[in-house]
Order: C-alpha cells, then structure tokens, then sequence
C-alpha cells in the first residue's frame, strides 16, 4: 500500500498533521516512550523505530518553531553559566542512555535557546528563521555530504556555481568570476587578502614573506575586525593595516585615503590593497565606492567591497544605489545569512579574476583531486579553497532564493528599510531617547535610552557620559531576565554605550518596533 502523502491533495494543517505530529496531543511523557538504544536505529536497527524517534523530534522542532513565531513567549529563558549548569545533564557516561532520554536532551536544548527567529529578537545582524531556508538545511544534513568534489556533490557543486553566477549579475560584472561559499564574512575576507597578495606577489606561495618589502593595506577605522586578523594569519602583521579616518556618518574619507596611501610610498612600504565595507557593523555606513575604485585605479591598488552585512540591497532597485560603484570592485564578500536571512551559515567570497583562488591554494593532493577522471575537473571545488572539508551551504541559500524570487526578496528588502525608519521616527518623536547617527543608511539604527535623573545633567560633563555609559547595559541585562527582548548595545569611538537595533528579521512588523521602545522605557524608567 502507498503510504506516500501528495502536498498538493491536502491542506497544509493537514500535512502538518500527518507528518510532523504537529497538532497531535502528546498523551504521554518523552521520558516514558521507550523507543530503545541507539542500535535500535538505522543502519543497524529498524526502519520502524528510526521514523519514531525522528518524528518525536521533529515534533519538538515544530513546537520550537510555533513559539518562536509566538510573541507572547519569552525570547529567551536566562540563566548564568555556573546556574545553568547546575541544571543541565551534560555528562557523556560509559553506558548507554535511551533514545527517549536522547530526545529528552533535544528538548532540553531547544528550551534554553535563544529564539533568534523571534520578532523582537533585534541582537544580531544574522536573525529570523526562514522556513524554506530551513528545509534546505535538513536535506543538507540528510544527504550529508561534503563540497570538495563534483564526484560526491555534483548537484551542490552545480548550484554554487548557480548562486556565485547570480550575485555576479546583481554586482554589476560582466564577465563569469569565481567564487565559494565559507563559514561566515570573516573567512571571506580572509581570501580577499590572500587573493589581492597572491595577485601582486605569486611568490609569496613559494617564499612566503621572507625578503618582501613591507605590504600595506588600508581598510576603515570602523571596518570589521576581520581585516585585521586576515593580516595576522597571513603573517602581514597587524602594523601592516592602516586605520583610514571616517566622517561622522562613519564612511571612509577618500582624500584621506589618498594622503595615508602617499605617505606609505615615501616611507618605501608597498600598498596594494584597500578594503572597503558596504554597511559597517556598528553604524550601517556605506563607504564610497567610487572615488575609492578611482584611487585603486591611480596607484595599482586591489579594490575588496565587504558588504557582508549590507550585500542584500543589491536585491531592492530603491536601495541598490548604496553600493553603486560595487562592479568596479575585484572582489566581495556577501552574507545571505544577514539581511537576506538565510539560515547560518552562509557568506559568499566572489572574486573577478577567474582562477585565482585555484592559483592561491592548489596543493594537487592526487588522492582527492585526480586529473584523470571520467568527468570535467574543474567542476572539483575543493583545491581552491583553504579548507578540505567545506559544508554544504549554498542549498538553503539557493531553496530560498528559488522560494522568494527576485520579486520576493525585493519586497523583504524594502520592507526592512521601510521599519528601520519607523524606528527612526519614532525615536525622533520620543522624549527620553537620543539618536547616535542622524539619517542611517542602513537598518541597524542606533540610540541612547536617557532615564530622567540624568536628563538636566551637562551632557559634556564626564560625570553625565560615564552614568549613560552605564545605563544600555543595565537595561539589557533587565530584558534578557525577563525574556521579553533582545536589543545589542556597544560603545564608538568617544561615545559611551548606545543600542544598536538591527531589522533584519521577515517576521518583525510595526508592532515590535513599537514594543522594543515601550519595553526599554519600561524598563529603564527607575534608572
């Protein structure tokens, strides 16, 4: 008999139903469904008891799902460290324990976990939970395999090649570039140095630094601060970053890029790279690209655009003006798993010139990547990376974007920046509370909370920034207690603790913007 359920003949309450238990009453405890060990299970168990214990955990999985979409629970349930672990069953024992106790701990898991996927979780600049994102990842997890070679992932292989070959267009190149898919923006930029290196300086693969002169590379003050650990793993040295003044909209400041890029050649240093960030981390600013490229242009300079965090608003015609310039870029770095929400992790490494990354990392380890084989070799990833092993990443990616279309991220895209600004009125209109930086680019927005008792004080006065400096920190530990909120702070510069809220969430609506303000006044009210 064809047990096999068509999606298309049923509701989807009914498919839920029907496959993942979702609405089914749980009659009884995890703890008393003794579903056996783990040699109950497949390979060496039985098809029968595998299914249930995957259905009882994806039963969890859905519950966690309903409640993180659910505004009246808590985003997050706090314990300190050492108090967590009193509670926790962590140990690995000798013996064995039961499958059901294995879904015990699913559950456990799942009930002191952040709900990153919360409307009001506004902490990160990776949030949300897409659901088709989501089963990419499963299907990911199930096939279970690894990115190295066309041979053992040709489909992925295929489709990494399809997404590098879209955000190609959406940059602006026009000829086919190289490109992979990494473990976060860091390890992107970290190839973005190493290209540009290996581009002016082949020789370096071979002899390393030794008898070079001294490489520079400019990036902004406000850069992240995966710049300068690329320069220390590839053993430029810190010294070797040079720290580009910003404006006070946080964008780097092209004459002085120029003024720091000359004094560098009269002290016989060699620059050859600047790095530019295409919505920074703290602010949202877009540095200018344009009158950058130009200088890159002048003096023989690698142009490398992070826009890891801001690499999204290529996705909306209202907004893609942020990066305009960004075709004259050789190299980007670009997160889905940031603005366009994909789930972690997800950054892309896009480089103009083809070949490079196979120039830079080649080892020609002939027991993984054979010359000889029965298909075209250049399908074969994995000798142009800095890992062995690579994860599959770009499926969810790529599920997502097939779900959405460009049409559907477009409108994400703009409704993000459409509640960035709500939060930005509301901010203007609001007695107790002070914006950091006046007309945001992007949509992290950044203001103070300022209680009563210090709204007479000299806001110049030591005394008056050292008490606010004070006061973010105080209030977020207030909401993480209660679970009610979550919103980043960090200072700048000269300037004490403020909030970053970062929108990048497709659940949050007008009224978690609206909230998040009632709740840090509520909260900070007795400061």
């Amino acid at each position: 008999m064809d047990n096999s359920i068509n999606i298309k003949d049923i509701s989807p309450f009914d498919f839920l139903a029907k496959v993942g238990g979702f609405f089914k009453k749980n009659e009884s405890n995890n703890s008393s469904d003794n579903l056996g060990y783990y040699e109950n299970i497949l390979p060496n168990g039985d098809y029968e008891t595998t299914c249930q214990f995957l259905q009882k955990v994806v039963d969890l999985m859905m519950i966690h799902i309903k409640n993180t979409n659910n505004r009246s629970e808590k985003i997050l349930r706090f314990q300190h460290p050492e108090d967590l672990k009193q509670v926790l069953d962590l140990e690995i024992k000798k013996e064995p324990v039961e499958l059901s106790k294995i879904i015990d701990d699913c559950e456990m898991v799942m009930n002191y976990a952040v709900k990153t996927g919360h409307p009001r979780f506004f902490n990160q600049l990776s949030q949300g939970l897409d659901i088709v994102s989501l089963a990419g990842e499963w299907v990911t997890a199930t096939t279970n395999t690894n990115m190295f070679t066309y041979e053992i992932a040709p489909v992925y292989n295929l489709i990494e090649m399809t997404v590098i070959d879209k955000m190609r267009i959406l940059i602006g190149w026009n000829e086919p570039c190289d490109g992979l898919l990494n473990p976060g923006g860091s390890i992107s930029n970290l190839y973005a140095v190493q290209a540009a290196k290996h581009f002016f300086f082949p020789q370096t693969k071979l002899n390393g630094l030794f008898k070079m002169p001294k490489l520079v590379l400019f990036t902004s003050e406000h850069s992240h601060y995966s710049v300068h650990r690329a320069a220390t793993i590839l053993g430029l040295g810190l010294n070797q970053v040079k720290n580009v003044p910003v404006d006070e909209k946080g964008k780097i400041i092209p004459e002085k890029l120029e003024f720091m890029i000359q004094e560098s050649l009269k002290l016989n240093e060699v620059p050859f790279m600047v790095i530019l960030t295409a919505g920074t981390t703290v602010l949202g600013a877009f540095d200018p690209i344009e009158p950058v490229a130009d200088l890159c242009s002048k003096y023989n300079l690698w142009l490398h655009v992070d826009a890891a965090w801001g690499g999204g608003a290529l996705l909306s015609r209202k907004y893609r003006n942020l990066m305009k310039g960004i075709d004259r870029a050789d190299s980007v770095t670009w997160n889905p798993h940031k603005l366009m929400g994909a789930l972690l992790q997800a950054s892309v490494f896009l480089v103009k010139k083809k070949g490079i990354l196979l120039n830079c990392n080649e080892m020609n380890a002939t027991y993984l990547f054979q010359q000889d084989k029965h298909y075209d070799v250049c399908y074969d990833t994995g000798d142009k990376t800095i890992q062995c092993g690579r994860h599959v990443d770009v499926f969810k990616v790529w599920l997502m974007w097939r779900a959405k279309g460009d049409e559907g991220f477009e409108k994400q895209m703009d409704r993000l920046f459409e509640l960035a600004n709500l939060l930005y009125e509301q901010l203007k209109i609001r007695q107790n509370y002070e914006i950091v930086l006046e007309n945001p680019e992007m949509t992290n927005i950044c203001f103070w909370y300022v209680p009563i008792s210090l709204q007479k004080m000299d806001k110049n006065s030591n005394e008056y920034k050292q008490k606010l400096h004070q006061v973010a920190p105080k209030i977020k530990e207030k909401m993480m207690v209660n679970g009610s909120l979550m919103v980043g702070y960090q200072p700048l510069d000269d300037k004490p603790n403020f909030f970053r809220a970062i929108i990048s969430n497709a659940a949050t609506k007008e009224e978690d913007i609206l909230f998040m303000l009632d709740e840090i006044e509520k909260l900070g009210k007795d400061l």
